[in-house]
């Protein structure tokens, strides 16, 4: 059976609709688990369509099973629904109401195509066998829900044959598809670093146990681990991204904290960063005669597809949009995902939607996600749960 002319006609009629539930997530956006009113737009909108939604296992979350026609297996499709602590600078007449928060990453994008592919599916349930499993997931920034959420047992009962997200991009052409096989996205650890000196007027240095200075050499020494202890050819970073203490112009302050992050593509380069950071951190406070406490965090592991999967995708998106739509990705991105564990013990693969080539980039205050391609990721989420269901 040829789908891809069933979806056509179906994405075209709610299209107008689909724009419109995307402004209004846009317009009202929720931090990481703090979803409620989204949670409460997608039950709203799902539950006439027939879906069996599921009682919440995170409070925010939403999750819908559609039943085919028939028993057969199962295909999982993905998307997260928080927004980040960002002030939006854009003039648009939907722009968040939300001092301080702020749709950034194409997470109301992603919303909205699971939402309309759901719509779409539902009203094609006695053409395919199997079940499809949609996950609106609160909580991918910052907190990883993603792994909370499969500790729950979401993907239990049935577990899917496949599982399959998509994500906004810029810089890519608008409405392309992209991936690759293997790691596609880098493990996100973050950190913490209290130096604890002793306090002093500005005036009398030699009194103190500067923490500002042994934070500073702190934040100098650890560029040295991704130059010096791990491989060229390996691909890591640490970050310092935050770099806080002092009250005043003339008061050398008893304590400064260090906040950061690290990435990799390898679990081993992982398990050496955070050796080779307390080895640093002990050495310059040693030297300094400060203390420290060093917290480490790795809730991010990297995001590695399955290549046949990734190969269904290219087909998918070949078939659907013409061979100039899909884009084989060379290089994985440094930023991390919890879709990571989605991935982790079944089959699948995250796939990147183009948002136009000079579009603002992710986490950007004035990015907003191009409705120009919301046509393109509904066709795209509905024909792989289609192909993937009638896969041998």
């Amino acid at each position: 059976m040829n789908y891809y002319q069933l979806l056509i006609p179906l994405v075209r009629e709610i299209l107008p609709e689909i724009t419109e539930i995307r402004h209004a997530i846009h317009c009202n956006p929720e931090l990481a688990l703090q979803e409620h009113d989204t949670a409460a737009l997608i039950r709203r909108t799902l539950d006439p369509a027939g879906l069996n939604l599921c009682d919440p296992f995170l409070e925010t979350d939403v999750v819908a099973m559609l039943e085919g026609a028939g028993s057969g297996d199962n295909v999982t499709l993905r998307a997260d629904i928080d927004a980040l602590p960002l002030q939006e600078l854009s003039d648009l007449p939907y722009r968040s109401v939300r001092d301080g928060i702020m749709h950034a990453c194409g997470h109301d994008g992603h919303t909205a195509i699971l939402i309309g592919a759901a719509l779409v599916l539902s009203r094609l349930r006695d053409t395919f066998k199997g079940s499809v499993r949609f996950v609106f997931q609160p909580g991918e920034e910052a907190v990883a829900a993603g792994r909370d959420l499969l500790a729950q047992g979401i993907l239990h009962h049935p577990e899917p044959k496949a599982v399959f997200a998509l994500h906004a991009w810029n810089g890519i052409p608008e409405g392309t598809i992209a991936s690759r096989p293997g790691v596609i996205m880098a493990a996100a650890d973050f950190f913490k670093i209290i130096v604890h000196g002793k306090g002093a007027h500005g005036s009398m240095p030699d009194a103190s146990i500067d923490p500002l200075l042994t934070g500073a050499r702190i934040v100098e020494a650890l560029q040295s681990i991704t130059s010096r202890n791990i491989s060229a050819l390996d691909a890591a970073v640490v970050s310092v991204c935050r770099f806080s203490g002092g009250t005043n112009g003339n008061i050398i302050p008893d304590s400064v904290e260090l906040e950061g992050t690290t990435r990799y593509l390898r679990a081993e380069t992982g398990r050496l960063i955070p050796m080779h950071m307390e080895r640093i951190i002990k050495g310059v406070c040693d030297s300094m005669g400060a203390s420290y406490e060093f917290i480490y965090n790795t809730p991010y592991i990297p995001t590695v597809n399955n290549p046949e999967m990734v190969e269904l995708g290219a087909g998918t998106a070949r078939e659907l949009f013409g061979a100039s739509a899909w884009m084989e990705l060379e290089t994985p991105s440094m930023g991390g995902e919890d879709f990571s564990y989605y991935i982790k013990d079944y089959p699948g693969a995250m796939f990147r939607l183009g948002m136009g080539e000079h579009h603002p980039g992710l986490h950007n205050p004035y990015f907003n996600f191009n409705d120009k391609a919301l046509m393109s990721g509904i066709l795209f989420m509905s024909a792989i749960a289609l192909s993937a269901l009638a896969m041998p």
